[in-house]
């Protein structure tokens, strides 16, 4: 081990004083070599390359998923004005990389990634009404014509978009208003609906009730019979002493209030008499 750092050492040493440099391809990375001006035609690969600046080059390009963020104003069918926010994931593939660099440039992204989303944007939402960016099923289907644009736009030059996003839509003032009221009545619809059920299990109740009062009486009514009633008098005349009995007669009177009524009229006969 130590000899084997030891000969690494001396070909860093001997590598710096020929003016050599080394680049590290990472992991997600890619290598474009260059002698003397000419691209080669097979990607670096990972790992540590020495060359000898002025004479070759290496550029490093990434080639993980990476995010594209655009913000758009788009017309829809209706001549309304939507703001759209989009996220496009591409990537250029580990063997796209040296076409990619020598058709288009390192400026890939600002070339023709960037123009060809806010193309696709503004050609497909227009062709869509305004409720079409409301709905789910409006939104990806939105994002899955976006997403076919692209990669026939950009699949044959090295560039692959993997998905498109549609992270947020601001819909026009008067149509977020118009929907803003259709939820408030939807709203106020189902509260009168609630009431009305309500309203009706109360009066089910009620009648139910009333109904349950009128059969107790009705029973009541029929238990109370001549019998029950003299039972219920000789009953109460057991029971205590000190009780007061009123039984009515012919007059509709308590036999003892009747006896009181004859002697009042009696008495005031005589004094009239006088």
């Amino acid at each position: 081990m130590k000899r084997a750092l030891g000969v690494l050492a001396f070909v860093f040493l001997g590598l710096s004083l020929q003016g050599c440099t080394v680049t590290v391809i990472e992991d997600g990375e890619a290598g474009v070599k260059a002698d003397f001006g000419k691209i080669m035609d097979q990607p670096v690969s990972t790992g540590w390359h020495f060359y000898i600046p002025g004479i070759t080059w290496i550029e490093t390009w990434n080639v993980k998923t990476q995010e594209i963020k655009e913000t758009a104003q788009v017309p829809s069918s209706e001549g309304l004005i939507s703001t759209l926010d989009v996220s496009v994931l591409y990537s250029v593939d580990l063997t796209s990389v040296v076409k990619v660099r020598t058709t288009i440039g390192r400026d890939y992204r600002e070339t023709v990634l960037e123009p060809y989303v806010r193309e696709a944007i503004r050609n497909v939402v227009s062709g869509y009404q305004v409720k079409a960016l409301y709905s789910d099923a409006g939104r990806q289907e939105i994002g899955k014509k976006i997403f076919d644009f692209l990669n026939d736009k950009l699949g044959d030059r090295g560039v692959r978009v993997q998905d498109v996003l549609l992270r947020d839509v601001k819909l026009p003032q008067s149509f977020a208003q118009s929907i803003e009221m259709k939820l408030r009545a939807e709203q106020e619809a189902l509260q009168k609906e609630f009431e009305l059920l309500k309203a009706k299990k109360d009066a089910e109740i009620e009648v139910a009730r009333a109904e349950g009062k009128a059969k107790s009486n009705l029973i009541i009514a029929e238990s109370i019979t001549p019998s029950y009633l003299r039972y219920k008098w000789i009953e109460g005349m057991h029971s205590s002493q000190m009780q007061v009995v009123y039984v009515p007669t012919e007059a509709n009177l308590p036999l003892l209030e009747g006896a009181r009524w004859l002697a009042y009229e009696k008495n005031t006969d005589s004094q009239t008499s006088k």
